[in-house]
């Protein structure tokens, strides 16, 4: 499984367990819905600061969004 694909499935496990819709977590990130659907289907590449933006949202590292 390539990064974007774990990247992908990770944000999408993550924003489920804090039981937000795209559009939730969207606004609690400050970034478009539709970015966050492009990330959730391993669409598009973030650069390192949309991924910290994401981590600090759901209160976990980084790294873990990766793993």
């Amino acid at each position: 499984m390539d990064i974007k694909q774990r990247l992908a499935l990770n944000l999408r496990r993550l924003r489920q367990q804090k039981g937000w819709s795209q559009e939730a977590f969207a606004f609690h990130a400050d970034i478009h819905r539709t970015y966050i659907s492009d990330l959730e289907r391993g669409a598009r590449n973030p650069s390192l600061t949309i991924i910290e933006k994401l981590a600090n949202t759901l209160e976990v590292k980084a790294g873990e969004l990766v793993d």
